[in-house]
């Protein structure tokens, strides 16, 4: 007979600062997983020119290395996530995946890239189910939003960071020590992870009668691919970021093909572009979804699936454009709007699941997020610039990167509007309960 949540206790680690300091520190975890993987971006010409690459090929060094290691680390951590010490396994984490942003750096060829970015996909594999586990039973169902929004600043900060840090160091030294150099403080973060934070009471928050203990794992998946609110988020999740692993790492040699630039100078520029859209992004979207989400539920869907399409025509005009400034303040916005839509997603799938599903819960999106918008979705863009490049040349890439974002941003509208049509008073807000 499953276990049900016990009473709630507080106490000094689950209340007051010391629960942003455990935000703070799995934001600061979260940078460094996106800016370990997305620094690639801002070093693709200088491999692609070393090693003789494709687009194709670039597409699946910064895709398919992730999804092939995730199915093999992501879910064994999410589900040890879910009945385990889940700091631990952030710091183990964030420790192994560092050291393999530096192997990155020893690369001799395709194959051997290929294997060092797939260690590297362990970060977001084997942190993000964890971490966001963590973050429901450190914040109340009528704060989640906010907190997730305030998790979100990582990865947008991150990529930021991957691209002004890594252009620097291409700069000054090469591709290979700008890889080595980016790997060594998340070491440090890993020690800080495992020394300085405290496991908080699991399925603290969750609704009176939720179940606490692990499941067996048929039960789990039964539950989870039953439950349509979950799986509405995690494909619209999947879908839509597409679009957002497009921006993230094709956008710097969009800029190098389209304008006569250093990647030091599109490093930082870019940087720039991505802190201006993506502070106030998720923080904007945080709050409107936690206003929204605590009139309708709905607003987790609806909220995404508005951002998402919001996106498109600020970023059209941008990669239209021919000026350089224009090209940047419009992407700038477009990604603002864009990350805007994470709070929603993140926060929906903890409140729709069990405090006993979270980590394999968010496994399974991720799984989604690395196979569909990551592993497909850059190469599917890379193949349609290569196909373009005889007609277009260099916007070739510009034009593959828009028609994706179009295309997906539509499909996850609609997986999204469908989703917002589950949440019924009669079954998913009955069932969990409103804060």
């Amino acid at each position: 007979m499953a276990l049900t949540r016990a009473p709630i206790t507080e106490g000094a680690e689950q209340s007051g600062g010391y629960r942003w300091y455990v935000l703070s520190l799995l934001t600061l975890t979260s940078l460094f997983s996106v800016a370990d993987r997305l620094v690639f971006g801002i070093l693709v010409e200088d491999i692609k020119a070393e090693f003789a690459l494709s687009d194709f090929e670039l597409g699946l060094l910064g895709g398919l290395a992730f999804s092939a290691v995730y199915v093999f680390a992501g879910f064994p951590a999410a589900r040890l996530a879910d009945r385990s010490t889940r700091k631990n396994i952030v710091a183990a984490a964030i420790s192994f995946w560092s050291l393999m942003t530096a192997a990155c750096g020893l690369a001799t060829g395709f194959w051997t890239l290929f294997l060092a970015r797939t260690g590297v996909g362990v970060g977001e594999g084997c942190s993000g189910p964890s971490s966001q586990s963590l973050i429901a039973d450190f914040f109340a169902r009528h704060e989640l939003a906010k907190a997730m929004g305030f998790l979100t600043l990582g990865s947008t900060l991150g990529t930021a960071f991957g691209l002004v840090v890594g252009g620097q160091l291409a700069e000054i030294f090469n591709w290979r020590w700008a890889f080595i150099l980016m790997g060594l403080p998340g070491l440090v973060i890993g020690a800080v992870l495992y020394l300085t934070v405290r496991e908080p009471q699991r399925g603290r928050f969750a609704p009176a009668g939720s179940s606490i203990a692990q499941r067996p794992l048929g039960e789990t998946i039964r539950s989870l691919v039953t439950n349509r609110v979950f799986m509405g988020l995690a494909v619209g999740w999947a879908v839509q970021i597409m679009i957002g692993y497009a921006l993230a790492f094709w956008m710097a040699a969009v800029m190098l093909r389209q304008f006569d630039i250093s990647t030091g100078n599109v490093g930082l520029y870019l940087g720039l572009a991505f802190i201006l859209g993506g502070i106030p992004g998720p923080i904007l979207g945080g709050h409107i979804t936690q206003v929204m989400t605590n009139r309708d539920e709905r607003w987790r869907a609806l909220v995404p699936g508005l951002a998402t399409v919001g996106c498109v025509a600020p970023l059209a005009v941008s990669l239209a454009s021919d000026a350089f400034w224009p090209f940047l303040g419009w992407f700038a916005l477009a990604y603002g709007i864009y990350v805007a839509s994470q709070a929603g997603i993140m926060s929906g799938i903890q409140a729709a699941v069990e405090p006993s599903e979270r980590g394999f819960a968010v496994a399974i999106a991720l799984f989604f997020n690395n196979l569909v918008g990551q592993a497909l979705g850059l190469a599917v863009v890379g193949g349609v610039s290569d196909w373009l490049a005889p007609t277009y040349q260099n916007d070739s890439l510009a034009l593959a990167v828009f028609a994706v974002c179009l295309v997906s941003g539509a499909l996850a509208m609609g997986v999204f509007i469908w989703t917002a049509l589950q949440m019924r008073p009669s079954g998913y807000l009955a069932r969990m309960g409103r804060a």
